[in-house]
């Protein structure tokens, strides 16, 4: 990490980049998704606690569970895109962080019996690995387009009825179709996202 990325590159992740509400019919193998999460899990996470889950639906079956937890305008887009990628965060990911952060050999009873801070951590963090899920698949080639329009009880009742792992956002992901983008919105400037200090 020692030089800045070439035009192209950035242009790949960032600057060229799109939210997708359409897509190809091509589908998402087995091997891509794995490569995804390989590349996506090495982005930080404060005392690396990765706290992220992800659950990829892609069969016909689990679409059609999913789908009665989507608000209208997702729906149509979602049902055919060839993934959807639930990114949601695990409440017991503390339990991991023996092993994952062995640099504070206490972090794990940092979060015993404190649900705030159980819930601050994995929701903020997890949110962290579902952005770097996007510039994975950027960088993989493969297109996204994020939503928060979801009944998140709904999904978590269907997903995750232990309780234990809990929704957080929707991404669909595939090899975009530009023709169901919306004309690219601005973006902020400098001088109201951000002051130097």
């Amino acid at each position: 990490m020692t030089q800045a990325l070439n035009d192209a590159a950035l242009k790949q992740l960032f600057l060229d980049a799109r939210t997708f509400n359409k897509f190809q019919p091509r589908p998402i193998d087995d091997a891509t998704l794995h490569s995804l999460v390989d590349l996506m899990k090495w982005g930080p996470t404060s005392m690396n606690s990765q706290p992220g889950r992800i659950v990829f639906v892609r069969s016909a079956e689990a679409k059609e569970k999913l789908k009665g937890a989507l608000m209208g305008g997702n729906v149509d887009k979602t049902m055919v895109a060839p993934v959807t990628a639930i990114v949601a965060y695990d409440t017991e990911f503390h339990e991991h962080l023996p092993t994952q952060f062995p640099a504070m050999p206490g972090a794990r009873d940092m979060f015993h019996g404190n649900a705030p801070f159980i819930e601050n951590t994995a929701f903020r963090n997890s949110t962290l690995q579902g952005a770097y899920l996007i510039i994975a698949a950027r960088a993989l080639g493969i297109d996204s387009g994020a939503m928060s329009g979801f009944n998140n009880a709904a999904v978590d009742a269907a997903f995750f009825p232990d309780g234990k792992w809990k929704s957080n956002f929707l991404i669909n992901l595939g090899y975009g179709d530009a023709t169901g983008n919306w004309p690219r919105g601005p973006r902020l400037p400098f001088h109201t996202m951000a002051r130097i200090d």
